[in-house]
């Protein structure tokens, strides 16, 4: 039972230790030919959010719309890849019952 209670802490503080490791990595995801940016840390958390001024007028908002979706879709496509390269160097986190 003891050897179970460690691997639970264990793999709690292997979790920590990557969600922190994460939150210092930076994505950019963006559309509309970059005049749409979204910027996020590797635990998918948007920090910044960039529009380029000619897409903020009426006749442009439905494409301003649609590259947001596209941007932050994008941004986290990038983000969930740094999650996987961090988990392969750290050697996952070894979950029982998932390979």
């Amino acid at each position: 039972m003891f050897s179970k209670l460690k691997q639970y802490k264990d793999l709690r503080d292997k979790a920590k230790q990557l969600q922190s490791s994460l939150a210092e990595e930076q994505v950019e995801g963006s559309a509309v030919w970059g005049k749409v940016k979204v910027s996020m840390d590797g635990n998918q958390a948007v920090t910044a959010v960039t529009v380029d001024p000619e897409l903020l007028r009426e006749s442009e908002r439905a494409k301003l719309e649609s590259g947001l979706k596209d941007a932050f879709n994008d941004a986290v496509k990038k983000a969930q890849r740094k999650m996987v390269e961090k988990m392969k160097k750290t050697g996952g986190l070894n979950l029982p019952g998932l390979s």
